[in-house]
């Protein structure tokens, strides 16, 4: 991809409403412009990470079994009036109406729908166990759109659903939901803490939120340094509760650092930023929904619901709250737009020549390589390589040449390294597989 020919409309400075590290970069690098309150375009930077987040996902869902489907965004009232829901969203929920009056939602959540297609077409306990998924955008009338593709009216999630016979084998699809998990926040290269969490809206008991650690995060959660506990506050004021004898952990307290209700270690507090959560819903959905089955002795039985959320835009944008400075953001390089940008220092002769082959050679090795070939003064080609974020910058210049050198510097690193010009490739490609987790 040459840069001249790229569609990269960079700001100065931000928008004076963009108050977050991740609102105000992204705008800034040209990788998303607002539309509306809370509601956003993905220009090509942005929808390259946006897909490359969304694919490392799907790749993760695919690895358990899940098999992805796509359900619309627009349904019938009915299926929310079956569980309730139509009402108990309240003001959340976007509603509508057609030429004929017909009431309609733009989906939130798709729980409903989903059991629905299961009632239809799963008949017997041979059927099961099924898990599907879908990444769609969801909507949501949020009251105060704030901070950017964190806190939107529409955004892109990744749902799964899994179904099953019983709730052992139900638990056993979570913990297969909750390993795959961990491994998505691992490889997007997030910090991050599991933590006991509460359904909320979504119905069922065993409960837990994927919190990605930023300050920033509007979520208060709990975490102790001895044990495996973690919890938001408001779970972790629940479980006190219910332990008389344990110390009481809300908002007002956690700052304070309270003991652990497990082991009475001090805890340690963080603000969050909720990435995924995973339930298992029981038959919280399907007994309304009259979803069953039948099982091996022939009695007809409700399937057993989990239900496996990632906001995958979210994400997104947590990732450039936890990797950015004061140059610009700071992608890892399994979801940046490009993984190596060759800065042409001169844009004829042999120096143009150099940085085009190398450009052309990672390209066919693979590399999403972005080739700058603008008319600019080289601080301005580095400030703009800084403020994108692309993890490794070539710089080819007439000067380094004339020893046969490039210069190679990480995105993450102050310190660059000169490199004969026929070893720069293999390099380059020796540094990302050692990014690689």
């Amino acid at each position: 991809m040459l840069y001249s020919r790229a569609f990269i409309p960079t700001l100065k400075e931000a928008p004076k409403d963009a108050t977050v590290p991740s609102h105000a970069l992204l705008l800034r690098a040209g990788y998303a412009r607002q539309v509306g309150a809370g509601l956003y375009e993905y220009l090509p930077l942005g929808y390259r990470v946006l897909r490359k987040v969304a694919d490392l996902v799907r790749a993760e869902m695919d690895a358990t079994g899940a098999q992805e489907i796509l359900m619309p965004a627009l349904f019938p009232a009915e299926y929310l009036e079956e569980t309730g829901r139509w009402e108990t969203f309240g003001d959340t929920l976007f509603r509508v109406k057609d030429r004929k009056g017909g009431r309609y939602a733009l989906g939130p959540t798709h729980e409903e729908i989903i059991t629905d297609l299961v009632r239809r077409e799963v008949k017997t306990y041979r059927q099961l166990p099924v898990t599907l998924y879908q990444v769609q955008s969801k909507f949501r009338d949020e009251l105060r759109p704030r901070a950017g593709l964190l806190r939107g009216r529409e955004f892109l999630m990744k749902d799964a659903y899994s179904f099953d016979v019983d709730e052992q084998s139900a638990l056993a699809s979570y913990e297969s939901m909750r390993q795959a998990y961990h491994r998505i926040f691992k490889r997007l290269q997030l910090k991050y803490r599991m933590v006991q969490a509460d359904s909320g809206d979504m119905g069922g008991a065993t409960s837990a939120e994927f919190q990605v650690l930023v300050s920033t995060g509007e979520d208060k959660i709990v975490a102790c340094p001895a044990c495996e506990y973690a919890a938001n506050v408001e779970v972790a004021s629940a479980v006190a509760d219910e332990h008389r004898d344990a110390p009481v952990v809300d908002i007002a307290t956690v700052r304070a650092a309270a003991q652990c209700p497990r082991c009475a270690t001090p805890l340690e507090t963080f603000n969050g930023i909720e990435g995924g959560h995973i339930f298992v819903l029981g038959t919280h959905y399907s007994a309304k929904m009259n979803a069953n089955y039948q099982d091996e002795a022939g009695k007809q039985r409700p399937v057993v619901m989990g239900c496996y959320g990632i906001g995958i835009s979210r994400l997104m944008a947590a990732i450039v709250e936890q990797n950015h400075d004061q140059n610009g953001i700071v992608w890892p390089n399994e979801v940046a737009p490009f993984q190596v940008i060759v800065s042409a220092l001169a844009l004829e002769g042999a120096a143009f020549e150099v940085a085009r082959k190398i450009s052309e050679e990672l390209m066919a090795r693979g590399v999403d390589t972005l080739l700058d070939d603008r008319a600019e003064r080289p601080g301005v080609k580095f400030k703009d390589a800084d403020l994108l974020g692309i993890p490794i910058r070539v710089t080819v210049g007439e000067k380094g040449l004339a020893d046969g050198m490039v210069e190679v510097k990480r995105r993450s690193e102050s310190q660059s390294a000169r490199v004969k010009v026929e070893d720069c490739v293999s390099t380059t490609l020796a540094w990302i597989a050692s990014t690689k987790s």
